[in-house]
């Protein structure tokens, strides 16, 4: 499911116009992004969790040339599965 495809599922599970619907979501996408942002940690329950993971410098390998290069520290978001979901995906037949 893409973004256009949730909000056509939200505008006709609730009744909505495209418009409202696509507001619902703009905005929960855009409240999600600037609490990662903020380093705070995101939990649905039965969903799962998001956080931002920060990774070390290191140094790693050109694969074309087989150079030594220094990789830049980095942060990344970061998705855990809940427990409820994990348990209905593995329970899917």
């Amino acid at each position: 499911m893409n973004k256009s495809q949730l909000v056509e599922a939200l505008a006709k599970a609730e009744n909505l116009t495209i418009k409202t619907a696509e507001d619902v979501v703009n905005t929960f996408f855009r409240e999600m992004e600037k609490s990662l942002t903020n380093d705070s940690r995101i939990e649905v329950r039965g969903l799962g969790s998001f956080k931002i993971k920060k990774y070390d410098s290191y140094n790693g390998r050109n694969p074309k040339t087989g150079r030594i290069i220094k990789v830049d520290g980095k942060k990344l978001p970061f998705f855990k599965v809940g427990r409820d979901l994990k348990e209905r995906v593995d329970n899917i037949e």
